[in-house]
């Protein structure tokens, strides 16, 4: 599985409540959920982020409260995936469960800028940052986690029925 996009360049102890504001926390619809996206970084961040964008950031994305809310905004916005140097544990696994990818790289991370075209082959382990032509080496994910990410997400597998992203 690939995915290719554009880079949105974040930096350390990304926290939940920039991820996704607590105030809209009272809603289960996904396509509202992704609108709120980085509302409070900035208001117009899903307007401006193409399909497919990619998430790059440093050390700790995701800290802060486990609100499942964080990573699904995530994914609804139209992210392909997250690069970071590490996540925050709970962070990590709500993600892996919506089917958003999260990858822990941080020499990846850290020569990633702003507008980069970055591809990733899941199934393959490798990160590459076509435009400044290099590539590096992720620990692949075992087959269960990326059939979840083939699937679209844990409840997509369980249920055999598909999420409305």
């Amino acid at each position: 599985m690939d995915v290719k996009g554009r880079v949105w360049k974040f930096g350390n102890d990304v926290d939940t409540d920039a991820v996704y504001p607590a105030r809209f926390m009272n809603t289960s619809v996904i396509k509202e959920i992704g609108s709120h996206c980085f509302q409070d970084y900035d208001p117009d961040f899903v307007r401006k982020i193409e399909p497919g964008g990619i998430i790059v950031a440093g050390k700790n994305f995701g800290c802060g409260s486990s609100r499942e809310h964080a990573p699904t905004s995530v994914k609804a916005a139209g992210i392909s995936c997250v690069i970071a140097s590490s996540f925050a544990r709970i962070f990590y696994r709500n993600a892996v469960n919506m089917g958003l990818p999260v990858l822990e790289c941080p020499e990846a991370a850290e020569e990633a800028e702003a507008g980069d075209v970055i591809r990733v082959d899941l199934d393959k382990g490798e990160i590459c940052n076509e435009t400044k032509g290099t590539c590096y080496e992720f620990a692949a994910f075992p087959a269960f986690i990326q059939e979840i990410f083939h699937r679209g997400g844990l409840l997509n597998l369980v249920t055999g029925k598909d999420l409305d992203f």
